[in-house]
């Protein structure tokens, strides 16, 4: 379970930083006039808000390995 956890974790932060740098291309594509023709229908600011939530989940399971490894697996109170 600590490996599904850790490559989860591992996934989500590699598709959190393609998503800021695809949301930071974007913004400079529709700063000389142009666009992404793969994004459509997502702004910028909606790609980083993906990314930010995407970190979020990272950090909890970032978080939950930590407490599972100082507290021995057991719950801390």
């Amino acid at each position: 379970m600590r490996e599904l956890f850790s490559i989860t974790s591992r996934a989500l932060f590699v598709l959190a930083l393609v998503a800021a740098g695809v949301a930071l291309w974007e913004k400079v594509a529709n700063l000389t006039g142009r666009t992404l023709t793969l994004l459509s229908g997502y702004t910028p600011s909606r790609l980083l808000e993906l990314a930010a939530v995407a970190l979020l989940f990272v950090i909890a399971m970032q978080l939950r390995e930590i407490r599972h490894g100082v507290g021995g697996g057991r719950g801390m109170p």
